[in-house]
């Protein structure tokens, strides 16, 4: 079997080194050299000798000096910000990291979600004042509505979790015909509609033009005031001002957020003053396991090369 060398970019994921990726690419390619860019100089000599380069992201300069470059393996989802153009006149194939935080951020929201049901944060102020003193809970998940924006990776597996619940599920997408593992899916015009029977908003969807802005005044409004929105999307997918004006007039029971508008979150800023707002300072995506199911990926992607010849129909190939 021939060698192909991979350059792993000294790009970190969720505070984890990227030397972790390259050991653990090493140890799952054993025919293969993989080499960590630590140093500018190692960046540039094997970013031009590599076949295989993995980052998080890589510039137009660095495309074109990339004589070898065939398979470029993005550590994020998104590679709006990569030089898509500039690869695709290389013929270099891209692959993304769809899928990888799936599990992770699907536990977040459900510790959330748990956290509000069973008022797991009045249970810890009573612990810290030393305080024997019985409260009620929220309510139960059992029978509740968990509407899910986004059934992408993230989407699917916050409705896989939220299923042993049980749970009614939606599933908002683009797409209806593609479906999903709600119980209903319907497309974004139709939100509207399925706000005012949803006691759990899950937003998991990309920012795009359609997402920016998508939960504003209109839509909380429509929410039944003990519903509860959680959003590991993008900050910019609920209008902020809104959020802040419906927690004011306890139009919700509460929200959770891993991602804000503006982010990082002024320390002034009025969301930190709620008690029925939980956030978290976008860390939903970190698990000790994000490199290994990076590799996962990658050397499956390196075998097809292997048998095949060709970088095509490679998982989360996206370009």
């Amino acid at each position: 079997m021939s060698t192909i060398d991979v350059a792993v970019l000294d790009h970190d994921a969720h505070g984890i080194p990227a030397a972790d990726y390259a050991e653990t690419l090493d140890r799952r390619l054993p025919d293969r050299e993989v080499r960590l860019a630590a140093t500018p100089d190692e960046h540039d000599r094997y970013l031009r000798e590599a076949t295989v380069v993995a980052g998080k992201y890589i510039d137009a300069q660095e495309v074109a000096a990339a004589e070898n470059l065939r398979l470029f393996a993005c550590n994020a989802a998104g590679v709006d910000h990569l030089p898509l153009d500039a690869l695709a006149d290389r013929g270099v194939a891209v692959t993304n990291a769809s899928g990888v935080h799936g599990p992770n951020v699907a536990e977040h929201v459900l510790g959330w979600v748990l956290t509000f049901a069973r008022r797991l944060d009045e249970g810890r102020r009573r612990q810290r004042r030393r305080e024997w003193r019985r409260f009620q809970s929220f309510t139960e998940l059992a029978g509740s509505t968990v509407t899910v924006v986004g059934l992408g990776s993230i989407g699917e597996a916050v409705v896989e979790r939220f299923a042993g619940f049980d749970v009614d599920s939606i599933g908002v997408r683009h797409t209806v015909a593609k479906g999903g593992p709600t119980d209903e899916v319907v497309g974004y015009g139709d939100l509207p509609d399925v706000l005012p029977r949803t006691d759990v908003l899950v937003l998991a969807c990309p920012l795009t033009e359609t997402t920016e802005g998508l939960i504003g005044e209109p839509e909380l409004d429509a929410l039944p005031t003990d519903a509860i929105v959680v959003n590991v999307a993008r900050g910019g997918v609920i209008d902020t001002p809104a959020l802040v004006d419906a927690l004011r007039s306890n139009a919700l029971h509460g929200a959770a957020l891993d991602v804000t508008d503006p982010e990082p979150l002024p320390s002034d800023h009025d969301l930190w003053g709620f008690e029925n707002v939980f956030l978290t300072p976008h860390v939903a995506g970190h698990t000790p396991n994000y490199w290994d199911r990076r590799a996962d990926i990658l050397a499956g992607n390196l075998e097809r090369v292997a048998e095949t010849g060709e970088y095509e129909g490679l998982k989360n190939q996206v370009a």
